[in-house]
């Protein structure tokens, strides 16, 4: 039972033209899809990023071509590649969501289901390209941090509590610390704007109640960092 599990239970045999046609539709498949992604994510994608979709699909095709369903190669492999460990720091969702979609691609032209392979390629890439066009799941408020300074003389629990309500801006008191010998409270929010909240207007109502100490608008919350 078990010498049977590990003979090889090919019944095709791996030949050069089946490797090319394999290795040019990885290619094609994993270019289309790279090309997706960079159309998609304009402002935030990376040149390797992308160089690797490429070629991952005809990687793993490759792989697959090799293995075949000989379970010991099988067993091999994986032991072999678990040997790996990627350096980079983990990307967002999105990015693994094309991670796993250049690899579907490689196993699917491996197991020379090419056909399969171009049609789900197509259609998801068609589809990436409608959801990137209308805008889907985007929020039409974004979370940042606001760091003010205040005087000693202001209570910061309801300093810019009026402020915020006049625009609308939901808010959460994060961090307070006292600076330049406890004259001066510097005070951190969370705070959650949305599209049409005019950030000009809204950074000039809290500077006429802080005396026009310093203040900052960050992007993305950073929380965690010092000031």
């Amino acid at each position: 039972m078990l010498e049977s599990l590990l003979t090889d239970t090919t019944t095709s045999t791996l030949t050069f033209g089946t490797a090319l046609i394999t290795i040019f539709v990885s290619l094609a498949l994993g270019g289309i899809i790279s090309f997706t992604y960079m159309k998609t994510n304009v402002q935030s994608y990376s040149q390797g990023f992308a160089l690797t979709m490429v070629l991952l699909p005809a990687i793993v095709a490759i792989i697959i071509l090799l293995i075949g369903s000989n379970i010991a190669r099988a067993f091999s492999l994986a032991g072999a590649f678990s040997i790996i460990r990627f350096r980079s720091a983990p990307g967002n969702p999105k990015d693994i969501a094309f991670v796993l979609f250049t690899m579907a691609a490689g196993l699917a032209s491996g197991t020379e289901h090419y056909d399969y392979a171009v049609l789900f390629t197509l259609i998801l890439c068609i589809l990436m390209f409608v959801l990137n066009r209308f805008n889907f799941g985007a929020r039409n408020s974004r979370q940042k941090t606001l760091k003010v300074t205040i005087p000693e003389n202001l209570s910061y629990e309801e300093a810019f509590a009026e402020v915020f309500g006049y625009f609308g801006v939901a808010y959460e008191l994060k961090k307070i610390r006292t600076t330049e010998l406890g004259s001066l409270y510097e005070l951190v929010y969370e705070v959650t704007l949305h599209e049409e909240v005019d950030q000009k207007q809204f950074l000039d109502a809290i500077r006429t109640r802080n005396g026009n100490l310093d203040l900052s608008l960050t992007m993305s919350p950073a929380l965690n960092s010092d000031f």
